[in-house]
């Protein structure tokens, strides 16, 4: 062999050692790669601790989280236990469940989870399929979940744990444009029922401010306002948060869009099934129950609620669904607040905001007795009875609002605004709905 063969028979295996060497540390980084991706996997399964959580209509024992179904309520009595918050590793917008559960027949056991979104806010509670899959609407760092529970005296499920798995975001979390806040006219009736208990476990008193929307989706955790409506008439507005389930229908989350929607995803988005079934005899003029609708409400008023909005009888009222926006809340405290024309204490009262509920924070301004927060065009509060997470900007000069004259599209509860979806676009001056 010449000197020149062996030269070029060396450089070969050098350079096919260079390549093994280069493979190896490949595939190592790939099997560590893999390896850390088991482990953060691995450590988003969790099964909360049934015994931390919040329960209404439960109860909870060593042998697990039992319905408390009592005579006289039904064969459908709902019980739900809010469990802890749970941080990820990853993010996630899939989450498995499974329930180790006994459910006689007729009863049932599921889970809802929600997430925190990108703005701090938490989303809807999503329930999950009958294969235990829930699908956020986007990822999200912090997850919660729910345990609902339903049947009655013969018939009560028990859980004896649940266990979650949350798999990695199929897609990253993106900047989205802001929202605007979903807005419909709806009937509201007077809730009543003082000395009763919510669906979210809150015993009703005669000074409360909360409202009872037709879908669990939207339901705050007892004492929060982490789903709060306002609520206008012709002559007054008021903030309160979601505290109970109905009127009428259970599952008619209907405010959301068609691929949304839990139920009656046929109809026009803002139509509660309750008004079209009352109305225009939709599914034979009855519920989800099978029971007669009598009246068309889409949203029920806790006893205060309801007289402090001047309100004498049931009425049509304009709904901003505040948590479908996307701009800055804070949080009312132990006590309702007066909401003011302007930053003034002598200001006139438009309204008011209820203990707990999230509303919001767009901007600080000074008044003669110190900062006040703007949470709407002519509504304003004192900032000492609101808190956030991030203080909010001082606001801009505002100008005169422009005078609008809109055509209407019937009049309350007409065919004619049954069948426009009875939507009320956001900006509209609280005088021209509701009544009362």
């Amino acid at each position: 062999m010449t000197a020149t063969n062996r030269s070029d028979l060396l450089a070969a295996v050098l350079t096919t050692l260079l390549r093994t060497s280069a493979v190896l540390a490949l595939t190592a980084g790939l099997a560590t790669g893999l390896a850390g991706s088991s482990h953060a996997a691995d450590a988003d399964r969790w099964s909360p601790d049934l015994g931390a959580g919040q329960g209404s209509a439960v109860v909870t024992g060593p042998g697990g989280v039992r319905l408390d179904a009592r005579p006289g309520r039904g064969t459908e009595q709902l019980g739900l236990l809010t469990l802890a918050p749970h941080e990820l590793t990853i993010p996630t917008d899939r989450i498995r469940t499974a329930l180790r559960a006994d459910v006689p027949a007729g009863a049932t056991a599921t889970v809802d989870v929600r997430g925190r979104e990108a703005g701090g806010e938490w989303g809807e509670w999503v329930p999950a399929d009958p294969d235990g899959e829930i699908a956020l609407p986007e990822p999200s760092s912090q997850v919660q979940g729910r345990i609902v529970l339903t049947g009655g005296p013969a018939a009560a499920p028990v859980v004896r744990a649940v266990d979650l798995q949350a798999r990695p975001a199929a897609r990253p979390r993106i900047a989205m444009s802001a929202p605007q806040v979903l807005r419909y006219r709806v009937f509201a009736t007077r809730e009543g029922l003082v000395g009763g208990t919510t669906a979210n476990g809150h015993v009703i008193t005669e000074t409360d401010h909360f409202v009872a929307l037709p879908s669990r989706r939207a339901l705050a955790p007892k004492d929060t306002g982490d789903y709060t409506v306002r609520v206008c008439t012709a002559r007054r507005c008021g903030y309160a948060p979601v505290w109970d389930v109905g009127p009428w229908n259970t599952r008619d989350d209907y405010w959301n869009p068609a691929d949304v929607r839990q139920e009656w995803a046929e109809l026009p988005q803002g139509m509660p099934q309750a008004q079209l079934a009352h109305l225009d005899g939709f599914n034979g003029g009855l519920d989800q129950f099978g029971r007669e609708v009598l009246n068309p409400a889409g949203i029920d008023l806790s006893d205060a609620f309801f007289y402090d909005l001047g309100l004498d009888d049931n009425a049509w009222v304009r709904v901003d669904y505040l948590w479908t926006g996307s701009g800055p809340l804070g949080t009312v405290g132990q006590e309702p607040v007066t909401v003011r024309a302007a930053a003034d204490p002598d200001a006139a009262e438009v309204g008011f905001a209820g203990r707990s509920a999230r509303i919001p924070a767009r901007c600080l301004v000074e008044g003669p007795d110190g900062p006040w927060l703007r949470i709407d065009d002519g509504q304003y509060v004192p900032a000492g009875a609101v808190s956030w997470a991030r203080q909010p900007d001082a606001c801009a000069p505002q100008a005169p609002a422009p005078v609008t004259v809109q055509a209407a599209v019937g009049a309350p509860g007409s065919a004619a605004e049954v069948r426009a979806g009875t939507e009320v676009q956001a900006g509209a001056p609280p005088g021209e709905d509701g009544g009362g």
